[in-house]
């Protein structure tokens, strides 16, 4: 069986989420009673903790305290999501296995949705594999351009879209598969030339793609799935639905 790996982005302080006066690193922020990476830990269950790796930041004991079996890496200021996985970097180092790369805010994940986005990789061959969603409206959501035959050209954030690539229905949900050599070869190449100068992993599938290794695209999340907690709002909407599940 090939390897398989996990890296969770769970450094994130929650800035909007700190409005209520409860001082936690957004992550563990509670959700239907339960932290919000929780959920996203326990759809990862078929991987063992100690292959599940957490980047952590600002206040880091608490989810350390809370989730002491799995490695971790520290990203002590927030550079993007580029920059997170570099933290991680030498945790991936002389692995020749594949890793999800995924966001501790995002409860509604599926196992089986990870486990689909893994076996489309693995099956395809890729170096890289996104999950992608279908949207009515783009939203906010960085967008999946693809090339006239069908296979991935690249991923442009919301903020750096043109008209016309606003009008992209398909997005990126922020979660990954990649094959590590390639991984840890692409993230040297990131620059934060973009609207919000920062180190974007949304950049590594292009940069695979330039150096020659094949992307693919995997489009089995809804858009419940994909749904990110940034807001109290935003908490609100995930615990109703995890209420309902």
């Amino acid at each position: 069986m090939n390897q398989v790996k996990a890296l969770v982005l769970a450094a994130g302080k929650g800035t909007r989420l700190q409005t209520e006066g409860i001082d936690l690193p957004k992550v563990m922020r509670l959700a239907n009673g339960k932290p919000l990476l929780h959920y996203v830990l326990s759809a990862l269950d078929f991987l063992p903790e100690e292959d599940v790796i957490l980047v952590v930041g600002w206040k880091k004991e608490a989810v350390l305290s809370a989730y002491p079996n799995h490695p971790y890496a520290l990203q002590e200021e927030q550079h993007g999501t580029g920059h997170a996985v570099q933290c991680a970097a030498h945790l991936l180092e002389h692995y020749d296995g594949h890793v999800i790369i995924c966001c501790g805010d995002a409860p509604m994940m599926k196992r089986e949705t990870f486990q689909s986005l893994v076996h489309t990789h693995l099956t395809e061959g890729n170096a890289c594999t996104l999950l992608s969603a279908h949207l009515e409206e783009g939203g906010n959501y960085g967008r999946v351009i693809r090339e006239a035959d069908g296979s991935f050209a690249c991923i442009v954030e919301d903020k750096d879209c043109t008209p016309e690539q606003k009008t992209v229905c398909e997005v990126n949900t922020g979660t990954y598969v990649f094959h590590a050599p390639e991984l840890l070869s692409a993230l040297q190449k990131l620059t934060n030339n973009n609207a919000q100068g920062e180190l974007y992993l949304t950049d590594v599938p292009a940069l695979m793609k330039a150096a020659g290794h094949r992307v693919g695209l995997c489009d089995t999340c809804s858009p419940v799935e994909m749904l990110g907690v940034n807001t109290v709002e935003q908490l609100h909407e995930v615990e109703i639905l995890l209420q309902n599940t």
